[in-house]
């Protein structure tokens, strides 16, 4: 076992004993104690730490190949939740379908994930690679101008009021009782979101571990120039990362629509932050540290809520990051940079 991966180890373990000590507290000493009470909100920190981490997977790949933080990744989330939920008023709406609720669903996310790619590839094209050999403070400075552009373009085309998925309505108010009538209850909709980040947060391992366009990726990441010596391109690479990055923040701006029912064009600013802490936390650049951090995000939001208040949430979160920065600035799963001599 090499440095890095006892460094890895160590910091899993770490988490571990942490994370025990605090369901400990949280079942027997706190004044909410009890393990339904503890795993109702650890079932509601996975779910919303599902949407986290498809949103960090996009800030680590681009981070991963490009060493840049598109902090307009949140608003592509955004436009990804408003085309989902134009794609349900023009088949029918929640309450009128037009065509299977299974289909409608499926549609919603296809063109969602397809229009934020295409949105991804835009922006790369027009708003980072004219600046990609420029100092590093370019690059931030147009993501954060693409941002502003996203969203004040959201709030002329579909107004500042709120829109509403009538998620409920559409799929159904029902789910699974964990333990009986008054155990851990589960909705459907959870169950669709779990799932639907799991297969994708899969996919992409797959693709990024056996496929030419990962092993390209992974080459481009390591060494741009010499990938393009060895006959890579680096522009399709590239432009490939910026498009599935951009998909899966689409796919989780649907389910947050599904979820949460109402979206409105500032939206993406907050979950974009957090995106960006699960990224960090985990390790950025790394496709599992964005798993793992979307996931503890999640669970330390949804605890914060429930044994703190929901007000000190977001403070707790970010508390977090900057504790984990101080201990361990490259993250959790994350690996010192390599400096080139």
């Amino acid at each position: 076992m090499n440095s890095a991966q006892g460094q890895r180890l160590g910091n899993l373990t770490g988490l571990a004993v942490a994370l025990v000590a605090f369901m400990l507290y949280a079942v027997y000493l706190s004044p909410s104690h009890g393990w339904t009470f503890f795993l109702q909100l650890s079932v509601n920190g996975i779910i919303l730490g599902s949407l986290y981490a498809l949103i960090a997977l996009g800030y680590s790949m681009v981070y991963g190949i490009l060493k840049l933080l598109n902090f307009a990744h949140g608003d592509v989330y955004m436009i990804g939740a408003f085309i989902g939920f134009g794609v349900l008023t023009l088949l029918g709406g929640p309450l009128n379908p037009a065509i299977p609720v299974a289909l409608l669903v499926t549609c919603m996310f296809v063109v969602a994930m397809l229009g934020s790619g295409l949105l991804g590839l835009a922006i790369e094209r027009f708003a980072y690679r004219p600046l990609r050999d420029s100092p590093r403070i370019a690059p931030l400075i147009s993501a954060l101008g693409v941002a502003f552009f996203l969203e004040n373009s959201a709030l002329l085309l579909f107004g500042s009021q709120f829109r509403n998925y009538d998620g409920f309505d559409l799929i159904s108010y029902n789910g699974i009782h964990l333990g009986g009538e008054n155990g851990v209850f589960v909705q459907y909709l959870g169950v669709i979101v779990i799932v639907g980040a799991l297969v994708l947060m899969l996919l992409l391992l797959g693709l990024v571990r056996w496929t030419r366009l990962g092993k390209a990726m992974r080459a481009v990441s390591f060494d741009r120039e010499g990938a393009a010596m060895m006959g890579i391109d680096p522009d399709r690479v590239i432009a490939a990362t910026f498009f599935i990055g951009s998909a899966l923040a689409g796919a989780a701006g649907v389910m947050f629509g599904l979820l949460f029912s109402q979206i409105y064009h500032l939206m993406g600013f907050l979950a974009g932050l957090k995106g960006f802490t699960a990224a960090v936390v985990g390790g950025i650049g790394s496709i599992p540290g964005a798993m793992l951090g979307g996931l503890l995000v999640g669970l330390i939001e949804s605890w914060a809520k429930g044994y703190l208040n929901g007000n000190v949430s977001d403070l707790v979160v970010f508390g977090i990051l900057i504790g984990i920065m101080l201990v361990r600035p490259s993250g959790l799963l994350g690996t010192p940079a390599l400096q080139k001599v």
